[in-house]
């Protein structure tokens, strides 16, 4: 159930094509939803426009401070007056000349910067601070499909937040871990780097004596046996970075079976990133931790090739896989989000 802002936010994001429409700007929204702290939104971009997709997005913020104030009793700030301390001698300069030239908060909020509004919102006595933060987070969507997903990820946002909640343990991001010498960022279960057995899938693209595809030999075959035996007596968990063939369908069995899986991605973990569904739903059961290490791109270069390159991406994170597999102590957790 939204709260009298949630629902207020909601509206102006389903007015937003008409009102948008009032100014040339032709576009259509998609899913939404209004978290505790943050908004999601699917918008579509009909034909090109005069407006940059970020002066749409300042509009929406503008609208939905209005309602704010208007819902706690605050006048708008279009015809508010300018603060009487704007103008004093302890106001920053940049602020007294500004004051001096506009006839509202509203003008003088309209001509100040990033920089500016941020101290300006700092100093004390300040009611009418903006609803949401400056700037926003995008993420373009390159076809249907990924359109699709964006909106599945949207819709599936309140879930996402109640797994996170009702299991901090197995849901935890941590953006610098310590493992050994090494920092990663990670988000999942950490203790199962706790766990007693931790086997390294590696596995080369090609066998080194018949060529062939390595996840179509019977090699493959017998280690899979092998690595399946172990994680079903217990105490085992697969680590791997999921990059060959052999390897990915490794990873996928695990995320589908919920076996436990320490997966290595090159992808850095910062404060918003988050796993995709499968990934999400495989943490949320305990059977999954993520690690991102730090400094992928300058490790050693794998036989002469650039380190940045996939080439040695591949053999440097199943190098760290290797580390990971032989770790017995403790994680040191230094940062969280």
């Amino acid at each position: 159930m939204l709260s009298p802002l949630g629902e207020a936010v909601q509206q102006a994001w389903e007015q937003l094509p008409e009102k948008q429409a009032e100014h040339g700007n032709r576009v259509t929204v998609h899913a939404c939803v209004c978290m505790p702290d943050h908004f999601h939104g699917v918008i579509e971009v009909l034909e090109p426009m005069a407006w940059s997709l970020g002066d749409i997005m300042q509009t929406f913020k503008a609208v939905c401070t209005s309602l704010w104030q208007r819902l706690q009793g605050l006048p708008p700030s279009v015809n508010r007056p300018i603060s009487a301390d704007c103008f004093s001698d302890e106001a920053p300069a940049w602020l007294r000349e500004k004051a001096l030239k506009c006839d509202s908060e509203g003008e003088l909020i309209r001509t100040m910067s990033k920089r500016e509004r941020r101290e300006y919102y700092a100093m004390p006595g300040r009611e009418h601070c903006p609803l949401f933060d400056e700037n926003y987070d995008d993420t373009v969507c390159l076809n249907e499909r990924h359109r699709e997903a964006m909106i599945a990820y949207v819709n599936d946002n309140p879930r996402r937040a109640i797994l996170r909640h009702a299991l901090p343990d197995v849901m935890q991001r941590s953006l610098h871990v310590q493992i050994g010498e090494r920092s990663y960022g990670a988000f999942g279960n950490l203790f199962l780097l706790r766990w007693a057995n931790k086997i390294q899938v590696h596995c080369h693209r090609r066998h080194p004596d018949s060529g062939l595809p390595y996840e179509q030999t019977d090699d493959y075959a017998r280690q899979h046996r092998e690595w399946v035996s172990a994680i079903v007596g217990g105490g085992t968990a697969i680590v791997t970075p999921g990059i060959s063939r052999g390897e990915q369908i490794m990873k996928n069995e695990c995320l589908e079976k919920g076996y436990p899986l320490i997966h290595l991605q090159d992808t850095p973990i910062t404060s918003f990133w988050k796993p995709e569904r499968k990934r999400f739903d495989a943490c949320a059961d305990g059977s999954l931790l993520i690690l991102a290490p730090w400094g992928l791109d300058e490790m050693r270069p794998v036989e002469g090739v650039p380190a940045n390159s996939d080439y040695s991406r591949f053999h440097n994170l199943n190098t760290i896989a290797a580390e990971i597999c032989a770790f017995t102590e403790n994680a040191r957790i230094i940062r969280k989000p």
